[in-house]
């Protein structure tokens, strides 16, 4: 029989007992079922495009899409308070032994993972440094690094945040002339390795040398996933990443890994602290823990079994553009970043009225769109990869490039 206080007990486990206690329904109605409002689609609401993605992980197309472990375990974060500090100390700690580092932080991305990584490097343990940041002149700070001339593209933006100046070198030799007493750092670009002339094992002995740090940004540069232990393991005291490529974690995530005090030093220049260069650089408990389980999860998938997986819808589409007179196609593999299986897709304007340009706007506008990469530039092709493609998606790609190059041949 029940009491008043079991029936209110078990009440209190209903999401929605406040508005049972609030009405005037009579009890013999509780079990009934009430109906439910339709979920709310803001997608549609606000009228934004969705699209096929066969282009890759830029950023200006979100990058990725997070699997259901990493929504589940950012969902379930967000209906807990944790202090931010224990979640980076103990997400640190794990993301450390899986990557052969000393330490490692979330940040806001890889972009942020260099503006810290240089800023801890800068700083030190030191709150007066931290403090005066970006502002090196008079402080005692060191205030150049060294990069190689093939690597000086935009995204040494994000070391000159801090307020270094690079040095721009070419060869070993050159690289030696211009380390003095100033020299804070010595960055890399794994992704244009192949166009310089220091490798990576010579750049980090370089550094050793000298007693002077060394920073790689390898963002979109897994696969292989062994490239996220490989240069902890080779000696670089400073490895940047993005989080949300291929291992599909949040997008505005990254892993900032290396040596135990420069990782020390570089969260002591980022949030949740203020008066510092990274307070803007702020992630979330959700998105540290995300980042967490989007990496274990990358780690131990069956990679031997996703690239075949891959090959085989590049198989598909190459198979069905193939039979439009006038095309070509040609598989091939990126060399270091977004290092997938991929296609390329030419033909002879003469005997297809198209250009890359038109294909890419008609492939943008159908139902459903996609998203292609243009090919180089005064070639007719476009290029295309399927490692954020859905299962399937890759025979409704096929078809909606044959139609348009068939659509137009003369």
């Amino acid at each position: 029989m029940f009491t008043r206080r079991s029936l209110i007990k078990r009440l209190s486990a209903a999401p929605f007992i406040g508005s049972w206690f609030g009405s005037s329904l009579p009890f013999a109605t509780l079990g009934a079922a009430l109906p439910t409002a339709a979920k709310r689609n803001v997608i549609q609401e606000l009228g934004l495009r969705t699209f096929i993605n066969a282009a890759g992980t830029y950023t200006a197309m979100t990058a990725s899409l997070m699997p259901d472990e990493v929504m589940d375990t950012i969902n379930a974060a967000s209906k807990e308070f944790m202090m931010l500090e224990e979640v980076q100390d103990k997400v640190g700690e794990r993301i450390a032994k899986l990557v052969h580092s000393e330490a490692a932080m979330v940040t806001a991305g890889c972009w942020s993972a260099m503006v810290l990584g240089m800023a801890g490097v800068l700083t030190g343990k030191d709150e007066k440094k931290i403090a005066q940041l970006p502002h090196l002149e008079y402080t005692g700070m060191k205030s150049q690094v060294i990069v190689q001339k093939a690597h000086n593209t935009g995204y040494v933006h994000a070391i000159t945040n801090t307020g270094v100046m690079v040095v721009e070198i070419e060869t070993l030799e050159e690289a030696e002339k211009a380390i003095n007493e100033r020299t804070a750092m010595l960055w890399f670009l794994n992704y244009a390795a192949p166009q310089g002339k220091i490798t990576h094992e010579e750049w980090v002995a370089l550094g050793k040398k000298h007693t002077i740090p060394t920073m790689i940004d390898i963002a979109a540069d897994v696969p292989p996933v062994e490239n996220l232990w490989k240069f902890n393991d080779m000696g670089f005291d400073l490895v940047c990443i993005s989080g949300g490529k291929a291992m599909r974690g949040p997008q505005s995530a990254g892993l900032l890994m290396g040596k135990k005090d420069l990782i020390a030093a570089a969260r002591l220049n980022g949030p949740p602290r203020g008066g510092n260069i990274g307070r803007g650089m702020k992630v979330n408990k959700e998105e540290i823990l995300g980042m967490y389980v989007a990496l274990e999860r990358y780690i131990n998938q069956d990679h031997a079994k996703e690239w075949k997986e891959w090959e085989t819808r590049i198989a598909h589409i190459d198979t069905a553009v193939k039979k439009v007179t006038g095309v070509q196609t040609e598989t091939f593999v990126p060399p270091i970043a977004n290092h997938t299986p991929a296609l390329r897709i030419s033909w002879h304007r003469d005997q297809i009225k198209l250009s890359p340009q038109d294909l890419q706007e008609k492939l943008r506008k159908g139902n459903p769109s996609i998203e292609v990469v243009g090919g180089e530039k005064g070639t007719q092709s476009i290029s295309l990869t399927v490692f954020m493609l859905k299962p399937g998606q890759e025979k409704i790609v096929a078809k909606r490039l044959a139609e348009e190059l068939s659509s137009a041949s003369a």
